[in-house]
């Protein structure tokens, strides 16, 4: 599974390189935009194509899933620890996590979740250089909820994302640091396919 991150902010034709991205094969994608307001995410959605929808995720606004017939919903730890989730029983739901004891405690009602950072983070500079989170996946005890690797992942090192165990990638500097989004997906895309992913 591959997924793409949207940048907190807005950059130009941002829903064009979307609607691209799926037509190039991308999962799904989780709209994390934390500074926009409801009508600012609403007129955001309306500019992805309707038939690309059932693939997005919300991280914010779930107000608008069913106007726009959005079936998940991704929850940041703070979020759940208070049981945010609770009352969207009837969606899927996703989490972020930050270490393997955190992953392996989650329960069945997860359908995936964020575990980062795996490398150095593209788009935050100096965030997650220290960090062993690749090298803990091996401890996973957890086989009901999918594993999603997020952090400093492209088209050179994704391929050890999946050979850790990893159930998936996150991608969000590889796409919109690069000039060419759409080109640094195809890049991504063609080396889990050479990994048989």
């Amino acid at each position: 599974m591959i997924i793409v991150i949207t940048p907190e902010k807005n950059i130009n034709n941002e829903t064009e390189v979307i609607n691209g991205l799926f037509q190039e094969g991308l999962d799904l994608l989780h709209l994390r935009k934390p500074f926009m307001s409801r009508d600012e995410m609403a007129d955001f959605i309306r500019n992805i194509d309707p038939e690309f929808r059932h693939r997005l995720v919300l991280c914010s606004h779930y107000e608008l899933a069913e106007q726009f017939e959005i079936s998940r919903l991704h929850f940041r730890e703070t979020d759940w620890k208070n049981n945010r989730q609770a009352s969207f029983a009837s969606k899927v739901i996703s989490t972020s996590v930050h270490d393997m004891e955190t992953f392996n405690e989650l329960d069945k009602s997860w359908t995936y979740a964020f575990i980062s950072p795996v490398f150095p983070s593209i788009s935050k500079k100096g965030y997650g250089e220290q960090s062993a989170v690749l090298h803990e996946i091996k401890k996973r005890s957890n086989p009901h909820v999918r594993l999603i690797a997020l952090g400093g992942i492209d088209q050179y090192n994704i391929q050890d994302i999946f050979k850790s165990g990893a159930d998936g990638a996150a991608l969000l500097g590889a796409i919109w640091e690069n000039q060419e989004p759409l080109q640094a997906f195809r890049a991504c895309m063609h080396a889990v396919r050479q990994n048989g992913k």
